[in-house]
């Protein structure tokens, strides 16, 4: 008599399908971003902000005040003074370092890791802060918005932690799945949960109201071709595939995505400007890492 052999079922298998409606509530669910935050997100376009109704907000947060302080007397402006109040630090540092430094210092205090022991947080913050340093540096190239590119460089990717904290089960799932068949990270997600990071990070920001401009940004920054009047996306887009191919998150298997020819077109992409934003985005890159990750 033959016994019946029994087909171990794999991980994505056991692992259902997240439907959007879930994604939407798990999102509701997070807390909302400081008053202070979202003010500043709001204004990225606004050049005549208060300098002193400014520093008297990150004041009310004390690991804000540090952070500022911190940042405002590193090495990497070389000051011969050393700031003693947030007023100073913004004089120093100017009210664009300043708005970036708080949404990094916010969005790090989001998503808290608790037992969540295979996911790379170091890892992931290191590959978002190098994003927003890239897309600082191809801004300032095209002369465009150097705020809006950080912050949208910074955040490109914030789905991920959306499902990586509210459905660990099935994130874990993913990166197994992605490790099995050495595909892209978004091709595992949406294979095994039948979403991705994208849908998620543009709920996200839907909820936290961010500005058209920084949705369209991170919704699109997979596929720029979508968008193509829009130049903060195909900025984020080639600033998420030259961070990749740096490896400045510094992890063995890290895969360049592939880029979209109509955004590097659109960027002026030559050999003279991508060797001076390779050298630039490596410079820059551990100095900012080392005072917001």
């Amino acid at each position: 008599m033959n016994t019946p052999t029994t087909t171990i079922p794999t991980f994505d298998q056991i692992v259902r399908k997240i439907q959007f409606d879930e994604i939407v509530k798990q999102v509701q669910d997070l807390p909302s971003l400081p008053a202070v935050v979202m003010e500043l997100l709001n204004s990225i376009d606004q050049e005549d902000i208060d300098i002193s109704v400014l520093a008297q907000k990150v004041t009310l947060d004390q690991a804000l005040t540090a952070k500022t302080l911190r940042f405002a007397n590193s090495s990497l402006y070389g000051t011969p003074t050393k700031a003693t109040t947030i007023q100073q630090a913004i004089t120093i540092l100017g009210v664009q370092s300043v708005r970036n430094l708080i949404t990094a210092a916010a969005m790090t205090g989001c998503f808290p890791k608790g037992k969540i022991n295979f996911f790379d947080f170091k890892a992931f913050w290191r590959h978002s802060i190098a994003t927003a340093t890239c897309a600082n540096i191809l801004a300032k190239h095209l002369r465009k918005n150097q705020d809006f590119a950080f912050t949208a460089g910074l955040l490109h990717d914030i789905g991920r932690l959306v499902l990586v904290t509210r459905f660990p089960e099935h994130y874990e799932g993913a990166l197994a799945y992605r490790a099995q068949h050495d595909c892209y990270l978004i091709d595992a997600e949406r294979a095994v949960l039948d979403i991705d990071h994208v849908v998620a990070g543009h709920a996200l920001a839907s909820h936290w109201n961010f500005s058209d401009v920084l949705q369209k940004a991170i919704a699109g920054h997979h596929e720029p071709e979508k968008m193509p009047d829009d130049s903060l996306t195909a900025i984020v887009h080639v600033a998420d595939a030259i961070t990749h191919a740096l490896d400045l998150s510094a992890t063995d298997d890290d895969l360049v995505p592939p880029v979209c020819m109509i955004a590097w077109k659109k960027l002026g992409m030559d050999e003279k400007v991508c060797k001076h934003v390779f050298k630039q985005t490596i410079e820059q890159f551990e100095g900012i890492n080392r005072l917001l990750a």
